[in-house]
């Protein structure tokens, strides 16, 4: 199977996959506290993200967001078991998420953009409840990208959104020290803007899953058989790193050069090396 076929089997699969979600969301906040019941395997990974505060890794899932660690057992962040869509962080105990409510709250099935101040432990929405689900979310400079409905949407106050470019994605990747550029990956490889969304140029480089941005001239690519790569101009041409452990890849985060994290479907992986080596910090339930 040739990598464009790979992509477009990992992009169909997820694309039915989260058109059978159609969960009403839970309700309650956080007393503040991690669950101490809540340390079962993780499976369907959305997202990953590490609190500049205190490092800690936190991963998006289907069935809620955890914090994770090598050693310890995943714990449920919160009591809410939203399916968490999109997820970035933001900044200190700072994150936006989207996706769907999970059952037996009353909350609409999708959640708009919801934001936490508190590392995950209770959120609020801000805007597009009821309306809108994004699967990809970034942000860069104060504005934040968002992929819904086959359309970049964009905002800077969390509120109001410009919709812009329409396009087939699974990922989106903002350029470092914010500006307008912008990435998102697709079936033909990589696509690049240079107005915000606005306007998209031809598919350049390797086909990529999952791209990251977090470095002038360290872009992280995994494509959808695991193979890691980075790119230092951009995506226009990609070396070769690695291939993760554990097979097809669910998500890719980069906070720098060297420290970049990682799920597939055997469990969530950290590098502290630029992606030469991986620790697994948690396994993925099949």
């Amino acid at each position: 199977m040739t990598a464009r076929l790979r992509f477009r089997t990992v992009f169909a699969a997820t694309a039915a996959t989260l058109a059978a979600v159609t969960l009403a969301a839970c309700g309650a906040g956080s007393s503040g506290d991690e669950s101490a019941d809540a340390s079962a395997p993780l499976a369907h990974v959305h997202g990953l993200g590490v609190d500049p505060a205190d490092g800690r890794v936190y991963v998006a899932t289907h069935d809620g967001l955890y914090s994770v660690g090598a050693g310890t057992d995943p714990k449920l962040v919160g009591d809410r078991k939203d399916d968490f869509m999109g997820f970035t962080v933001t900044g200190k105990g700072t994150f936006i998420a989207s996706g769907h409510g999970a059952p037996g709250g009353g909350q609409p099935g999708n959640l708009g953009l919801i934001e936490s101040t508190d590392a995950g432990r209770t959120w609020a929405s801000r805007s597009l409840a009821g309306e809108a689900d994004f699967h990809s979310l970034d942000s860069a400079g104060g504005t934040v990208y968002g992929y819904e409905g086959g359309q970049i949407r964009v905002t800077s106050d969390l509120k109001t959104w410009d919709d812009r470019a329409s396009l087939k994605a699974l990922d989106l990747a903002a350029g470092p020290g914010g500006g307008e550029r912008l990435l998102a990956t697709t079936s033909e490889g990589v696509v690049a803007s240079a107005d915000g969304g606005r306007t998209f140029g031809k598919a350049a480089g390797a086909v990529q899953a999952f791209v990251s941005w977090p470095e002038e001239k360290a872009l992280f690519g995994i494509d959808p058989a695991g193979k890691l790569s980075r790119s230092e101009d951009g995506g226009k041409s990609w070396t070769v790193i690695t291939t993760v452990p554990g097979g097809a890849p669910q998500a890719l985060t980069a906070l720098d050069a060297r420290h970049v994290l990682v799920a597939t479907q055997g469990g969530v992986y950290e590098s502290s090396d630029g992606g030469q080596t991986f620790t697994p910090l948690s396994p993925l339930s099949s």
